[in-house]
């Protein structure tokens, strides 16, 4: 007797070939893509070539007038570098007539690094000089990539509130600097001046406060190995 011959189930053909219709899936999802494409060659082309242009725009941006700025800010900057080398603060400001101050720099070359070393320069010359608010105004322009300069920059802001007798503000911008870059040097030295700025306005808690963490963070800097005696005048001891 013949054996009797079965036809294949369609549906487990199917079941044991996923890799062809996973093909056809796939294909689908570029036919679409390529459907897609064509109704919108116009938009999608315009967005890459503006992506392309921007690019290509920051590169030369970077290398074609910045570049050259930052060489010519250097230069014009020089003589201004010198005269507050020198303490000549009026001159590095404003220049002598011959050669450019800072001031000059900032409004030409402001947005370059130096431009931005200029305006820190500046505010240090204006509180110098005696005026502090014109100081605060330019110290507060100034963004560094340096951490320290900037603690160092967050700190002359506080020294010129305090000059200008606003001791809370003087205190907030201590703080300010000494948190900004945690170090041995910039951050004893600005807690130690908010913790005197605090025990002048009477916070005498404040003061504490200040002091320990000298003593317990920064025992071996130029301010812990004397806080001993600025802890025990405020009734502290060991």
């Amino acid at each position: 007797m013949a054996a009797t011959k079965t036809k294949p189930d369609p549906k487990a053909t199917k079941a044991k070939s996923p890799v062809h219709h996973d093909a056809r899936g796939l294909q689908g999802s570029v036919d679409k893509f390529e459907l897609f494409y064509r109704d919108n060659a116009k938009v999608i082309n315009t967005v890459v070539i503006i992506i392309l242009l921007l690019i290509a725009g920051y590169f030369g941006y970077k290398n074609l007038y910045q570049k050259p700025r930052e060489k010519k800010a250097v230069a014009m900057a020089f003589k201004a570098q010198q005269y507050f080398a020198i303490d000549s603060f009026k001159l590095a400001l404003n220049g002598d007539g011959n050669n450019y101050g800072y001031l000059q720099v900032i409004r030409r070359y402001g947005d370059t690094k130096v431009g931005q070393l200029a305006k820190y320069s500046a505010g240090v010359c204006y509180v110098r000089l005696g005026d502090y608010q014109e100081g605060i105004d330019y110290l507060k322009k100034f963004h560094a990539g340096d951490e320290i300069v900037q603690a160092m920059d967050y700190g002359l802001i506080g020294d010129a509130y305090m000059e200008l007798g606003n001791t809370s503000q003087g205190i907030s911008w201590y703080k300010k600097a000494a948190n900004y870059n945690d170090n041995n040097v910039i951050s004893p030295l600005y807690l130690f001046r908010a913790g005197l700025a605090s025990e002048k306005a009477g916070n005498t808690k404040d003061a504490i406060t200040f002091f320990k963490e000298i003593q317990t963070k920064y025992p071996l800097s130029t301010e812990g190995r004397s806080i001993d005696e600025y802890l025990a005048r405020l009734g502290v001891t060991q």
